[in-house]
């Protein structure tokens, strides 16, 4: 396929800089000679001082924070591993009635959490990965590894909406890289985040290492709640990420619209809830398009106080939408960009009397 077909099927280019080039991403030759810049980047010279216990270039040294009087330090083991991906295990688009054909399998990226030390994985790589949730005056201990064995490449886990001093903010800035900013393979580095009051919400966490823009639409993204102190739970709580995978990245002659990584109702997340109960769901968008979240039969109050039942989504960005339940039946969401949703942006909530 040459470039122009590319660009009917994949939307959007993504724009990576690499080294001083700008290379323009439109074609798996180009996913290809960004990864291989990428493999060749050395560790940035302040982060290998800091990994030494010299002072950074920068000369800024930071201590790493505690739990506030009453909180409490949150440890997770999180690993990013590469894996081969399904878009839809079940074969099938239960909304519109018919077969999604293959292929439908590609490399991805994706987060996994495992129980303390690294001692056992405590699922299979996810996209999104695991939710990580702390109250105010928690710190939050992330001992991230880089388990990938495929693409080779320096990964990071950044975090939105948290406290952290620049050592933990995960983020490649070339020579001024601190040493949380290139986890390369086989590495660990524990990062430390605090939950202050600003911080309650419901904030996205990524991949911000040197190859930022790929890895991330590959799938290295997650959840990340942050409570009051001792804030009561809503019965059903969904997080769900609008997102695609294009043809560059997957190989394949489809701009999959996905919903946390599978694209049609049936295969991404099907929530289910009961009359009278409290039903909150996060929803964010995790690529570079313009989403939307709509669901059938409900309405909620957005933050200028009225009500809507369809708000405006863009990178990064969330909307959280709560009732209390109260209209039974089997309703779809999906993103009202309707090439989106035809495109497998959409998914079955299911509501019993």
């Amino acid at each position: 396929m040459d470039r122009r077909a590319f660009l009917g099927v994949g939307g959007a280019a993504l724009i990576c800089t690499i080294g001083g080039k700008t290379i323009r991403v439109e074609t798996p030759e180009d996913v290809a000679e960004v990864d291989a810049a990428v493999r060749r980047l050395q560790r940035p010279r302040a982060a290998a001082a800091q990994a030494d216990g010299k002072d950074p270039v920068d000369g800024l040294q930071f201590g790493t924070p505690e739990p506030q009087p009453g909180g409490q330090v949150r440890e997770y083991w999180i690993e990013a591993k590469s894996l081969m991906w399904d878009v839809a295990p079940t074969g099938r688009d239960e909304f519109m009635g018919h077969a999604i054909p293959k292929p439908r399998t590609f490399r991805a990226f994706a987060y996994r959490q495992w129980s303390n030390g690294f001692a056992s994985p405590l699922g299979p790589p996810s996209i999104p990965g695991p939710t990580l949730e702390a109250e105010v005056g928690d710190v939050l201990r992330v001992h991230f590894r880089n388990g990938d064995e495929h693409f080779g490449q320096a990964v990071t886990m950044h975090p939105h909406g948290v406290r952290y001093t620049p050592d933990y903010d995960g983020a490649y800035m070339g020579d001024y890289t601190r040493v949380g900013g290139f986890i390369a393979p086989g590495e660990e580095f524990t990062y430390t985040w605090e939950a202050t009051p600003d911080s309650v919400g419901v904030w996205a966490y990524h991949d911000h290492g040197p190859n930022e823009d790929l890895n991330t639409h590959r799938g290295l993204f997650g959840m990340l709640i942050v409570r009051e102190k001792g804030a009561p739970r809503p019965d059903v709580e969904a997080g769900l990420f609008f997102h695609q995978f294009a043809p560059a990245i997957t190989k394949i002659r489809k701009n999959f619209q996905c919903v946390n990584g599978r694209v049609a109702a049936g295969n991404t997340p099907t929530i289910r809830a009961k009359v009278g109960q409290r039903v909150t769901w996060h929803v964010f968008g995790a690529d570079d398009m313009l989403h939307t979240f709509h669901i059938h039969g409900h309405r909620w109050r957005a933050p200028d106080g009225t009500f809507t039942d369809n708000q405006l989504l863009g990178p990064m960005t969330s909307v959280t939408a709560s009732w209390v339940e109260d209209n039974p039946g089997r309703w779809l969401y999906h993103c009202h960009v309707l090439s989106h949703m035809h495109a497998g942006m959409n998914g079955w909530y299911l509501v019993d009397p």
